[in-house]
């Protein structure tokens, strides 16, 4: 039996916390022991994980770099003796390499397994500079795209150490629900002939959902029934309120902040919309695909590595809100069009992305550090 802690800063309802709960809730229980350690605070993905017996430690960790909490660390990795650390995101990363660099000789070294999410262009030189001096504890790195471990390449990460496991996604169910239909257009006063299209994620800079609003604008100009839906919240949210209504769309945008029922949203949307400029491996834009909705998407090479030009969405230059509209038009005017990139985009997630094929993936890594 493999013995696997897996340590993430929370487990809020985001991308990363998702994947680990997906991956944890999936390995065979004949072959891992799993446990969860949540460096700061729990969140939803706690009463799921909980919900299939895995046990899950918060450590409540208050400050950037908390004694406390990682102090607690090193007692609860002494405590559960794992065979593999598995990382994910950069608090937990330096966190989780430092302890196991602390831990006495006489003591039970887990090897480390490094999740990287997101091509991080945010990181400061201190936080590469962590990250370079913590690579002696590094095992493997691993990237949910080619993308980022391009970017984790170039930033001095030895080929030897770096591997590819991409993010999994469930069959969803694709049926409409009437009611959640119903309650959405009654609370957010959305006309009965509304085509909706959706940005599902945070309202965070890197989104650029000025863009998204820019495009809007044109896109209005052709279909004035069309509302984009933000579905998200983030510290972007009143600065894109002001900008809706200085571009006078107010009437085509709701922004509907965080939906537990999101996965009932799904479903209503003829049309998604991501213009990041930078991404790891979109959750949002694979949800979307899993549901069979066309995706529109800003051309970096994450997203590439999941839309496929003129197949399964279409993709256009980082700023380009012509692009965005142009394409969106373009959907939104040919149902044929819609239906034959859903069906491939679909088809995509449930042969490329499954979460059987992800937690594979993981299952063989964890096998490989452990030789």
């Amino acid at each position: 039996m493999i013995k696997v802690s897996l340590l993430i800063p929370t487990l809020d309802q985001s991308g990363a916390e998702k994947q680990l709960a997906l991956l944890a809730t999936s390995l065979p229980r004949d072959e891992f022991e799993v446990q969860v350690i949540a460096l700061t605070r729990g969140g939803p993905y706690e009463k799921l994980l909980k919900e299939h017996d895995i046990p899950v430690t918060i450590l409540n960790k208050r400050f950037k770099f908390d004694p406390l909490a990682y102090r607690a660390l090193k007692k609860t990795l002494q405590k559960q003796q794992p065979d593999i650390l598995h990382t994910w995101l950069f608090a937990a990363n330096s966190y989780g390499r430092m302890a196991v660099k602390r831990l006495a000789a006489s003591q039970k070294i887990p090897k480390v397994i490094v999740s990287e999410r997101c091509v991080d262009s945010w990181k400061s030189k201190w936080q590469h500079n962590v990250d370079r001096r913590l690579l002696p504890q590094t095992s493997l790195l691993v990237g949910n795209s080619q993308g980022v471990v391009d970017f984790y390449r170039e930033k001095g990460v030895p080929d030897s150490i770096l591997r590819v496991v991409c993010n999994g996604i469930p069959t969803p169910d694709t049926t409409v629900c009437e009611t959640t239909r119903n309650q959405l257009f009654q609370e957010q006063n959305i006309p009965e002939n509304a085509r909706l299209i959706a940005f599902v994620g945070r309202l965070a800079r890197q989104k650029r959902i000025e863009d998204l609003l820019w495009a809007i604008q044109l896109v209005r100009q052709m279909d004035e029934n069309i509302i984009l839906l933000l579905v998200g919240d983030g510290p972007e949210r009143e600065k894109l309120e002001q900008l809706a209504h200085q571009y006078t769309i107010t009437p085509n945008v709701r922004f509907l902040g965080h939906r537990p029922d999101v996965n009932k949203l799904f479903p209503l949307f003829e049309l998604f919309l991501l213009a990041s400029d930078f991404e790891g491996q979109s959750n949002s834009i694979m949800e979307a695909m899993s549901y069979g909705i066309p995706v529109v998407a800003s051309d970096i090479q994450p997203n590439r590595e999941l839309v496929i030009h003129g197949e399964t969405g279409f993709l256009t230059s980082v700023s380009d809100c012509t692009g965005y509209a142009q394409y969106a038009e373009r959907i939104l005017a040919d149902p044929e069009l819609a239906k034959q990139l859903g069906t491939t985009a679909q088809k995509r997630m449930q042969e490329e992305f499954s979460v059987d094929k992800m937690v594979k993936g993981y299952a063989a890594l964890y096998h490989e550090v452990l030789k």
